[in-house]
């Protein structure tokens, strides 16, 4: 069974940082979105981001 990520952020760079934001955040974490899957989740929040259409690709 497929659990939705409590947040999605639609982005235009292969990678990213996640802080979990707020006074709630974890320690900042830097991710690489594989191109062929187009997404990746922060493994301590659960974050969702998602490559934008045509962005990242040949870079």
């Amino acid at each position: 069974m497929m659990i939705d990520a409590p947040e999605t952020e639609t982005v235009t760079s292969l990678r990213v940082a996640c802080d979990g934001g707020g006074n709630a955040g974890h320690p900042r974490v830097w991710l690489r979105i594989p191109e062929d899957q187009g997404w990746i989740e922060c493994p301590y929040c659960d974050k969702r981001y998602e490559l934008a259409k045509g962005a990242g690709h040949g870079h």
